[in-house]
């Protein structure tokens, strides 16, 4: 063999080197970060736009109330989640003047904002926002409640599942409690230990102050989670609540397991035999003055209020 050809051989290998390392690369890393959502899902966690008060063509349910909001109006805001359901509040109750959105975000003059659950609970305390629908929230939203000499009002006014997640492709369908809070504390580590393939978990976690990360704490009791060094290279298991899984995300990749083999339908839910089920909450400071905040909370807890709970795809509390 001469020098030529072994020399466009070397570089042949080199090629195909490089090659190889660019797919891995991508397999490993590259797919499994990249957010296939627009701009807007991405730092809203929810298409704003998409469910839109007073918009012809928004997703929310659609309702008129005998019921209408004048003088003060409350300034509303929340969790991801639970933005179809206190968008719809507002369609419901406010005046169309009242709502300013550029297309992008609501306005800081709107009565509607979205800022997720952690930034709800840090307006309502602020005075930036009057009402805010979340989950309970998380110790650290307490202690700055508390820090800043306020006292918060919780009213449940509506209940939904918490759900496991995981790719569509994956065989498991049922999991126990156990098994799961086993995953997180890195007991079980591979699939093949709860019935699936010989591949190994990527246990994901959410954000510090999330509702889907306080609800997550609450369901391990005290046992610590443990960091996960498989996330890019096992295959992944994530939580959620059910509503925004199937009809916010809705993507067709995903598939909530099965929890102690019950599923998480809303039967289930309102029977109370799927095994996490949490309130969600309307939340105010005790010392707001507005009176229109009284009449908001108590509408969205009339036939009114929780009909549309109900057609949103969550479970009234009554």
């Amino acid at each position: 063999m001469n020098k030529t050809v072994k020399q466009i051989i070397s570089i042949l290998l080199l090629v195909a080197v490089f090659a190889v390392f660019d797919i891995g690369i991508y397999e490993v890393f590259t797919k499994r970060v990249n957010n296939k959502y627009s701009e807007g899902m991405q730092s809203k966690s929810v298409e704003l736009d998409a469910y839109l008060p007073f918009d012809q063509d928004s997703r929310i349910v659609k309702t008129t109330s005998s019921v209408k909001l004048e003088g003060e109006l409350p300034v509303v805001d929340g969790a991801a989640a639970l933005y179809p359901v206190f968008s719809a509040f507002v369609s419901a109750l406010y005046p169309e003047n009242s709502v300013s959105f550029n297309g992008v975000d609501f306005d800081k003059e709107s009565t509607l904002q979205m800022n997720n659950t952690r930034g709800a609970y840090k307006s309502v305390v602020d005075g930036d926002a009057d009402v805010v629908f979340c989950a309970k929230p998380s110790e650290e939203q307490l202690a700055y409640a508390k820090e800043n000499n306020v006292e918060l009002e919780l009213e449940p006014i509506g209940r939904e599942a918490f759900v496991f997640v995981i790719n569509a492709s994956n065989p498991v369908d049922s999991l126990s409690v156990e098994d799961v809070k086993k995953i997180y504390t890195q007991e079980n580590t591979n699939w093949s230990q709860l019935g699936g393939e010989k591949k190994s978990i990527a246990a994901l976690q959410r954000n510090k102050g999330s509702g889907s990360q306080t609800a997550m704490l609450s369901f391990m009791n005290g046992e610590p989670m443990k960091k996960d060094w498989n996330t890019f290279m096992g295959s992944a298991i994530g939580y959620s609540f059910r509503y925004y899984v199937t009809d916010v995300v809705a993507d067709g990749t995903l598939k909530m397991v099965k929890l102690n083999g019950v599923e998480p339908s809303v039967e289930n839910i309102r029977k109370g035999e799927y095994p996490i089920v949490s309130d969600f909450y309307a939340v105010y400071r005790k010392d707001n003055q507005n009176e229109n905040v009284r009449k908001l909370v108590d509408w969205v807890l009339s036939e009114e209020g929780q009909k549309i709970i109900v057609d949103t795809g969550y479970v009234s509390v009554y």
